[in-house]
């Protein structure tokens, strides 16, 4: 399987398997219309007004060369990998919902304002430490774990975040495990202290905030209803400037309203965030904010004009890192990542704050995905098997996407929120996903 694009009048050839990338002449990408499916001899005829005889034979003996090179067509050696078809997934990192509460109020907030439809409550150091011990204990040989602590607003449960990560440290220690904590915050309770701690101890922090100031106010609002730009922006900006070289993300959202993002992102970029992710609402199409497909051409435009201000800032002062567009074009990372995605539902789990599992933070408060408790450590064998065999091949969508080994699937709970079966992909979101990565593999070939 190939896939073939043109972009900034660059053409550029895909082979899905292999992952190889071709950057082509237009002879080249106009014989891949008919090659290998059609014999030279029809080539030649269908290319005659624009090519001659020997252009078109030549060219073809080159697609030949690498085809056998294995770097054009080239057969899926996935499906039938060791580390994949033997692969027993592990617990290799846990959401934790520090804080069932917020407080600040966003009009998307799939988490219905922080309290995931159910009452407001704060993680106890009990459950924290339960949780540090389940996941020791359920991660095999794994070495490297992650703790994520989110929201609601982490931060109004700040003190049992700072025991919970005193605990995992010292028990890391004991078991050989290295555990990497992060943590994503709305900015509004950020002191020096706190800044302090989480730099210090935190291997990333995302920071949110969705661009422009009306852009931002009109949908992340105080419980009193004001703007939270004002607020929140000294204090992630500065938050931002401490990490350093560490890692960390302002980390936007935008919806219907702002379908020109492009000038959001840009915005954050111009502020001083180096580091940036501006994300695509999910929403019923119900929702006025709610992206529809009728509005695919106008954002696959914005991630075009975002490319190339990106190439132009790229090695000067104004430069900056956006999320979608850092891939990874040399195979990696592992098979079972490219196949699996994030690991919802079996390497990656959520926690409420009473101790309830669910496989991520989307899935919290439907009794349908609850997987367990921490207090009794056990999980829902059939659910999460579910998840463990959810990957490109068993999603009949995607065995046939050129994207399959960049996406890896999609997101599970988009898929059953929309479809109502995680194996059914979420369409709209695989249409942006799709153009990501083309701007992403565009920006490497232009790099080159």
């Amino acid at each position: 399987m190939i896939h073939k694009f043109t972009q900034n009048d660059v053409n550029i050839v895909l082979d899905v398997n292999s992952g190889a990338i071709h950057v082509v002449d237009q002879i080249v990408y106009d014989i891949l219309d008919y090659y290998p499916k059609e014999t030279t001899k029809t080539t030649i005829e269908q290319l005659k007004d624009k090519y001659s005889e020997n252009e078109i034979s030549d060219a073809i003996t080159e697609i030949d060369t690498l085809k056998k090179e294995g770097l054009l067509f080239s057969e899926d050696n996935y499906i039938n990998h060791e580390s994949f078809k033997n692969r027993k997934p592990v617990v290799k990192a846990l959401c934790l919902h520090i804080a069932h509460d917020c407080n600040i109020r966003c009009e998307y907030c799939f988490a219905s304002q922080g309290d995931f439809k159910g009452d407001r409550s704060l993680m106890s150091l009990d459950v924290g430490k339960k949780s540090i011990d389940f996941l020791i204990k359920n991660s095999g040989n794994r070495r490297n774990l992650e703790v994520d602590f989110f929201g609601g607003e982490p931060l109004m449960n700040f003190d049992v975040v700072k025991e919970i990560i005193a605990y995992g440290k010292k028990e890391e220690k004991k078991y050989g495990k290295n555990i990497r904590f992060t943590i994503t915050t709305n900015g509004v309770l950020l002191d020096d202290e706190i800044m302090k701690y989480i730099n210090e101890n935190m291997n990333n922090v995302v920071l949110s905030i969705d661009g422009r100031e009306n852009i931002n106010d009109r949908v992340r609002c105080t419980i009193n209803g004001g703007g939270t730009y004002d607020i929140i922006l000294p204090k992630i900006l500065k938050m931002a400037k401490l990490r350093g070289e560490k890692d960390y993300y302002a980390r936007g959202t935008f919806t219907r309203y702002n379908l020109d993002f492009s000038k959001d992102v840009l915005h954050l970029a111009d502020l001083g965030f180096k580091h940036i992710s501006v994300e695509p609402v999910v929403a019923s199409p119900e929702e006025d904010y709610a992206i529809l497909e009728e509005d695919l051409p106008q954002i696959f435009k914005e991630y075009e004009y975002l490319m190339d201000e990106y190439l132009k800032r790229k090695n000067t002062d104004k430069d900056f890192n956006f999320f979608h567009f850092t891939i990874d074009l040399n195979q990696g990372p592992c098979i079972a990542k490219r196949l699996s995605g994030c690991g919802a539902g079996a390497e990656y789990l959520a926690v409420t704050p009473e101790g309830d599992l669910y496989p991520c933070h989307q899935f919290v408060g439907n009794e349908d995905f609850k997987l367990g408790n921490i207090n009794d450590g056990t999980l829902d064998t059939p659910i999460y098997d579910q998840f463990s065999n959810a990957n490109v091949y068993n999603k009949e969508e995607c065995s046939k996407c050129w994207a399959k080994f960049y996406c890896s699937g999609g997101c599970h709970a988009n898929a059953y929120n929309f479809n109502q079966d995680i194996n059914i992909p979420y369409n709209i979101g695989c249409e942006m996903e799709k153009k990501r990565i083309e701007c992403a593999i565009t920006i490497q070939a232009k790099l080159l």
